[in-house]
Order: C-alpha cells, then structure tokens, then sequence
C-alpha cells in the first residue's frame, strides 16, 4: 500500500519522524507533500486543487490513499474528484496517527443505546408564558428528555396546569405532572399526563381510585423519607388495585441524610428485584456548590446498577443548566460500560469538560527549534505546560502573563518596521487568551480551534484560515 501523507511545513519533521515506524509496523510505503504552506490548519481546498498535483504527478505510481491533516475545512471529495484518488482526513493530530491506524484501537463504543428514562421539570411552570413553556420543553427534548414534567406550586393549584400539559400534549410531549392537590392532578391526567408525581400515604385514598379508573401511573414516595415502610405499604395498596407505579425513596442533600437515601434506594432494589423505581436527583445536583456533570454522572452510574431506570431532574441553579444533557450522556455512557462490562473510562469524552481527556503538549525545546525555522511574519501560538510561547520570524516570546508576551510581540513588530494592525492584534489578544486559560486548566490549546470542553464545545469560526484561501485564490488566479 501507497499512502500520501499532506501537511504544512513545519509539521514536516515530525510526521516523517512518526511515519517511519508506522511504516514498518503496518506495512505501507509513505510519502509527504508540502503544498506551500507552513501550518496544515490553514490548508484549504483550493489551494490543494491548485497545488497537490504536481506532487501527486512526481511519484511516478498511483497512490492507494491519499491522507489529509484533520485541521481545517478541506472537501474531501471535491479532491478525491479531481485526482481520482481516495482522500481521507487524518486525526487533527499528528501523534494520533497510530490510533488513526487501529493501535490499541478497540470495537468503537455504541453510545446509542440507554436504560435510563429522563423526565425533565420545568419549575413553577404555571408562573411562565405559554411560549416560555413551550420553548423551555422543545430545548429539553432536544437536549434528550424523555417526559417533559409540569411542576406545580406546592399549596396554589391552578387550572393553567392542566391547561400546559394539554398544550404540551399539542406539541407531541410525553407530559407528567408534579402535584399533591386533587383537583390539579385530575384535571391534568384529563388533559393527558401519564405519570403523576407523587402519591403516599396522604393521597392514596384518590390516588387509588384515579390510577384505576385512568390508568395513569404515579411516583410513590414515602411518608417521611426516614420512613421506608410506608413506601411499600402504599406500593402495596396501588399494586393490589392494579395501579401503575415506580418507587423514589427520595434522594436526599448532603448532610441531610444523603447517605441514608442511597441505602434506601439499595434496600428497595433487594426487597423488591422487579419493581420499576424513580430518583430525583436535584437535591443533589442543585443543592451542592459544584458542577452538576460530575455528580449527574456519578448518580447515572448508581442507578444503571441498582436498575433505576427514570430520573426527575431540574435545571434551576446556575451550576446546573445542563443537566438534561449531562444526564443523557451519562446514560450512554453507562449503559455502554455495562453491556461492555467495564468501567465508564475512555468510551466517551463528553462529560470531560474543565480538563481534556489527553492533554499532549510540545516541549519547550522542541517549541524553540520550531520557532528557529520561522521565516515569516505569521505568529505561532503554543503553549508547554509552563509558559506561553508566541513567535513569528522577529523572535520568541515567552511567558506566562498574557499581556507581557503580547507587549513584547508588539514591539518586536514595531522594530523591525512591521506594527501591528487593529486586527491583527485583536486576533493575537483573542488566540492568547484561549492559550492562557489552557494553561490554567491543563487543557490542550491549537491555534485558531476551539478549546474543546466535551459535550459544550462550540465550534469557532477560523479567523486566519478564510483570509489565507482568498489570498491564496487571488495570487493563484
């Protein structure tokens, strides 16, 4: 097998530096061309259309697959039409080239398939607009809720309860309502809520008969939380009359009984092996001072193996506002590591957002030798752990304060008759910024990408690589 390799200058040393093993380890013979650009991010595909024939042509074979760098916006088949050739994208790393040829690669994970229902609150839901409601259920959906729950105003029903669930009903929701009042209760299951939060022992004596008649399912929780023998004595009744219901013990904030409810939920789960059960972990989640992630995850984890299939959660505090999400990735990440009977480490970055899975950074030394090999004006950005390193051909310019690498830049621009424009620097001072807060937090920093923050990354438009093609489009043209 024949394999072109496409990169950028500077990337040039070290590519043939990792191909060389993998060569002989995967038995293919290799090339690299350098289509006149320094950075592989700022490839495009005009300028590979321009310029990767002449390579391509001077090999003199045919190449069996053609590999571009995985930064950047290449149309990997606009190319493979042209040069009737296969073209493939790389990883957007040159150091991942040995996992992108299947070492220590495994079966890819299926992160399609979950065990765990999420029903998502909207809070005090009869306090907002008919199109906030609306809005908020359609986000939570998308984010992966599975029933959207109306919550009630403990001690001040009102008809605009039954009224939302019928009007999410139009809008194609799975509806549950959250209310302890009659009335509120009846008319919403009327208007087509299929899971009522919640009964116990106060409200057994309609919520039997209305389970019956209905067929609507409900919670049951306990009569106090301490008290779990109630818990079963109403599961007892509804089941007896052939009422639907799942079991919350009701999960409870920390030093207010938390550990005592995980406990409960265990005691449920081995006195009851079948019975379907519910946890509501917002008193978790927004009751401690932390990013809700970590903890969601954690609680997904305890419910895939005490078989908890649904969740009650919110997203009221700040700390919290992705929960719905979390929890949905949470879910396919353990039911992922429970089919494949392993911990839930390495299936899955999504829920790795403050640090990076892989963190990789180049050296100092390495980051200096690179720097002596830089004849243009273009500044580099890399970081090593330590410092900052911001260099172009004027010199190299090292640091941790963002401000003081940058003033040094700045005027090693003005001395050799080159100052920076407006928008130069503006782009400098955005790109250092991403750098510093890399540094900060250990986490991998690429020039003109995003830092990557698992499931909320956001992909940034590139300031550098639209301005590189249509210089390179006008000088080509």
């Amino acid at each position: 097998m024949r394999l072109l390799f496409v990169t950028g200058k500077l990337a040039e040393p070290a590519l043939r530096r990792t191909l060389a093993p993998l060569g002989r380890r995967h038995d293919f013979k290799w090339e690299v061309a350098v289509p006149g650009v320094q950075v592989a991010a700022l490839m495009h595909t005009p300028l590979l259309l321009n310029r990767l024939g002449p390579h391509i042509e001077a090999s003199g074979e045919s190449f069996d697959r053609i590999v571009l760098p995985g930064l950047g916006d290449l149309d990997v088949a606009a190319l493979s039409e042209r040069f009737s050739l296969p073209f493939v994208r790389g990883p957007k790393d040159l150091h991942d080239l040995p996992l992108f040829f299947g070492e220590g690669d495994r079966e890819p994970p299926d992160l399609s398939r979950w065990d765990i229902e999420i029903v998502a609150e909207i809070n005090h839901a009869a306090r907002l607009t008919d199109a906030e409601v609306v809005a908020t259920a359609a986000a939570m959906r998308a984010d992966g809720a599975d029933l959207i729950d109306v919550g009630a105003t403990p001690g001040a029903p009102t008809a605009r309860v039954p009224n939302l669930v019928r009007l999410l009903r139009g809008e194609g929701h799975r509806v549950s309502v959250d209310s302890f009042d009659r009335g509120e209760v009846t008319a919403s299951v009327d208007a087509g809520a299929e899971l009522v939060l919640s009964c116990n022992g106060t409200n057994l004596d309609w919520a039997d008969p209305l389970g019956r008649e209905t067929g609507v399912e409900f919670v049951v929780i306990p009569d106090e939380p301490s008290d779990l023998d109630s818990l079963f004595r109403t599961a007892e009744a509804l089941g007896e009359a052939g009422v639907a219901h799942r079991l919350d013990p009701i999960l409870e904030p920390i030093h207010f009984g938390f550990a005592a409810s995980l406990d409960r939920y265990s005691e449920v789960r081995r006195r009851l092996p079948d019975a379907a059960m519910l946890m509501g972990v917002g008193n978790l989640t927004e009751l401690t001072g932390v990013d809700s992630a970590g903890v969601n995850t954690l609680l997904a984890g305890f419910c895939q193996e005490r078989r908890i299939f649904s969740v009650l959660t919110t997203q009221v505090i700040p700390w919290a506002q992705s929960s719905v999400r979390e929890l949905d990735a949470a879910r396919r990440l353990m039911k992922c590591a429970a089919d494949r009977g392993t911990v839930p480490k390495h299936l899955s970055d999504a829920l790795v957002m403050l640090r990076d899975p892989r963190p990789r950074r180049a050296t100092s030394t390495e980051i200096a030798e690179l720097a002596e090999s830089v004849t243009d004006a273009n500044f580099r950005v890399l970081i090593d752990g330590r410092s900052i390193h911001l260099f172009n051909r004027d010199g190299l310019h090292t640091g941790r304060d963002p401000f003081r690498v940058f003033d040094a830049a700045e005027k090693a621009a003005a001395d050799a008759g080159r100052p920076l424009s407006a928008s130069h620097a503006f782009y400098l001072g955005y790109e250092l910024a991403k750098a510093s807060t890399a540094l900060t937090l250990g986490k991998v920093y690429v020039q003109d990408e995003a830092l990557q923050w698992g499931m909320l990354t956001e992909d940034e438009a590139s300031a550098v690589a639209p301005r590189a093609a249509a210089r390179s489009t006008e000088a080509d043209g």
